[in-house]
């Protein structure tokens, strides 16, 4: 059986229909915050305007085409015919996957040492040796016993631990996660007490950068959202209202620029002024590296003169 190909424009006008009218003749409810719409699929929360969908969970989102694919079973044939209106009926919803009954959140235990944490932050990612030392004195980093992992804790405002986010200091390790039954709102994060919170989406970024700024860092406050979207930067400004400007932090890429922009646009309508900060390269720890790099080739030019100046003045 031939599979139909569609034309440019039909696939264009099915990727821009309005999804919240197709949803409200399909039934679903949906509610209004600010000039979006919120969806609830199972335990996801997926943010609607117009033909455009984010799940905050997941932290992917698409059009309308994808949309029909994504929580309607569908492939892409049947999404176009059913959106350009060749198929009429109601859209069955996928069930979202069962969720796991929340279990005990276990922090891992913690090592005798930092020993292989100091040197994979210090040496491998060129973390500033005080900044690190000041988040290991509060708490909020350690290495784990079991298996030498960079634990970076996440406590809630009476200084409870209610999140572990991980990273593999392995010289070949590329594990990075968050450990099981963590509380999103309350990931790994700073208070400080001036009117500044600085958003990122990693631990390592969020280091990178204090160690790029370090005057007067401690006063202002930051947060990684560590992959599960951005409900610490709303728990930030619940917990701190001394928090008054948001500087978004994340990675040049697509997917960091428009979690920017809808963390934005979210803050925006809360009254909530807010700054994208952008790193030159793909995020901040590479932005790091390479100004340690630069410093290093400038202090190696300096000494090659300062040695050929000095074999100058010996033949003379």
């Amino acid at each position: 059986m031939a599979y139909k190909k569609f034309s440019e424009q039909e696939i264009t006008r099915a990727a821009e229909t309005d999804l919240v009218d197709m949803l409200r003749r399909q039934g679903e409810e949906l509610k209004a915050v600010g000039s979006e719409y919120e969806w609830k699929h199972g335990a996801d929360r997926i943010t609607i305007r117009g033909c455009q969908w984010y799940n905050h969970y997941e932290q992917k989102g698409g059009n309308a085409i994808k949309f029909v694919q994504e929580f309607f079973g569908k492939n892409f044939k049947e999404a176009m015919e059913y959106l350009l209106g060749s198929t009429a009926g109601e859209l069955k919803q996928v069930k979202p996957v069962q969720q796991k009954p929340k279990g005990v959140f276990q922090p891992p235990e913690k090592s005798e040492s930092m020993r292989r944490v100091y040197a994979y932050l210090l040496t491998k990612r060129g973390l500033d040796k005080d900044v690190v030392a000041t988040f290991a004195r509060n708490g909020l980093i350690y290495e784990s016993a079991d298996y030498h992992n960079a634990v970076f804790v996440g406590k809630d405002k009476d200084g409870k631990t209610r999140h572990i986010s991980m990273r593999g200091t392995g010289t070949k390790s590329t594990y990075r996660g968050n450990a099981e039954n963590s509380t999103p709102e309350y990931s790994f994060h700073w208070r400080g007490k001036s009117d500044r919170l600085y958003v990122f989406e990693a631990p390592i970024d969020m280091l990178s950068y204090i160690s790029m700024h370090k005057e007067d860092w401690e006063q202002h406050s930051y947060a990684a959202c560590c992959g599960i979207g951005d409900r610490v930067v709303h728990q930030m400004l619940t917990d701190n209202p001394n928090i008054k400007k948001v500087y978004l932090c994340l990675d040049n890429d697509d997917k960091g620029q428009k979690f920017d922009k809808l963390i934005a646009d979210k803050l925006f309508e809360k009254g909530v002024a807010s700054k994208i900060l952008v790193p030159t390269k793909k995020d901040w720890n590479e932005d790091l590296l390479a100004q340690q790099a630069e410093q290093q080739a400038e202090e190696t030019d300096e000494s090659e003169a300062e040695e050929e100046e000095s074999c100058q003045g010996l033949q003379l």
